[in-house]
């Protein structure tokens, strides 16, 4: 298995990309530390499925957008685990309209959660990466972080500084053994498309060269790439995972 004896932290697992990342890391042999903004029932029914893999794991609650609420979480994570190998900065949320109704809430709200999540949570681990001399950072990024697109100015921005952020910490870091990537997914069909009409769905799957959407898995297998040591000499790159968007 890729992943045994390595502990992962995947932030806004709960559900889709990010439960999905979070049981396939643990289907190869890792410990899952895995976060949403409150327990509910969906992270009880997360927290039973990589439990029923065989993998060790521990649920925290808190707003990732909050530096000091970040810091304490990694460190209870640290204190049962002994050590983070693979941090996943998943947490996000849109907020879409087009920019002539857009508020200054509408994209402030993006903009704390999406990009300031992962200041928060490299910042805040960075410390016990540097002490190991080792570590792989995984943020999740977006096609539009790089196409841009119409009606999401705060969602793009956001993906857009989430690829400065991480180029710049991949040489920061990368001299202490410690790599950070970015995965930027094209059209993945979760709970956040699934309210989409199929006509506006046909629609995308026109402009994809394999003619459809793509699995959580898709971006699941990418990150189990980038976290394991198959990847030691990658780092600073954005891998778009897209069929061909």
């Amino acid at each position: 298995m890729l992943l045994t004896n390595k502990t992962a932290y995947i932030t806004g697992a709960a559900r889709g990309i990010g439960k999905q990342i979070a049981l396939t890391f643990a289907l190869q042999g890792a410990n899952i530390v895995f976060t949403d903004i409150q327990e509910n029932n969906a992270t009880k029914e997360t927290v039973k499925e990589i439990e029923s893999h065989g993998a060790k794991v521990l649920f925290l609650a808190y707003n990732v957008a909050n530096y000091t609420d970040t810091e304490s979480s990694i460190k209870a994570a640290v204190e049962k685990f002994n050590t983070i190998d693979i941090l996943v900065n998943n947490a996000g949320i849109t907020r879409d309209t087009l920019l002539l109704r857009m508020s200054e809430n509408d994209w402030d709200l993006v903009m704390n959660v999406n990009v300031k999540s992962v200041f928060n949570h490299i910042k805040a681990i960075q410390p016990y990466f540097l002490k190991q001399r080792k570590g792989s950072i995984i943020n999740i990024g977006s096609i539009v972080g790089i196409n841009g697109n119409a009606g999401q100015v705060n969602y793009a921005a956001s993906k857009a500084a989430i690829v400065g952020l991480s180029k710049s910490v991949a040489r920061e870091l990368g001299s202490r053994n410690i790599r950070c990537n970015v995965i930027a997914p094209g059209f993945i069909e979760t709970e956040m498309t699934n309210v989409l009409s199929q006509e506006v769905k046909d629609a995308y799957f026109k402009t994809i060269s394999l003619r459809r959407g793509g699995r959580p898995e898709d971006i699941a297998n990418t990150a189990l790439f980038l976290a394991s040591d198959l990847s030691t000499y990658i780092t600073g790159q954005v891998i778009v995972c897209d069929g061909g968007m």
